[in-house]
């Protein structure tokens, strides 16, 4: 039983080899799922980055309604330097 399921095992090992080696000589497969790959890792890169500013301007907004003392003077100062640098 044991030799049958090494044998098993070893064939399917050569299997997965040969059509690998397949995969990577085929051109347009390989280019096709690295586009692919690509985009969804943009769109992930995209999504990620939404979800991150959203919770960066919620948490801002959550701040500045608290009226702390050190984030009010900080928006002060950074709505001055717009108001000068537009003029």
């Amino acid at each position: 039983m044991k030799r049958w399921a090494e044998s098993l095992a070893e064939k399917k090992e050569r299997d997965s080899l040969a059509e690998y080696v397949q995969y990577l000589q085929d051109r347009r497969r390989l280019l096709a799922t690295n586009f692919l790959a690509g985009m969804m890792r943009g769109l992930g890169f995209a999504v990620g980055f939404s979800l991150l500013g959203a919770l960066v301007v919620v948490l801002v907004r959550w701040l500045a309604l608290e009226n702390l003392p050190g984030i009010g003077k900080f928006f002060a100062e950074v709505v001055r330097m717009v108001q000068r640098n537009l003029y």
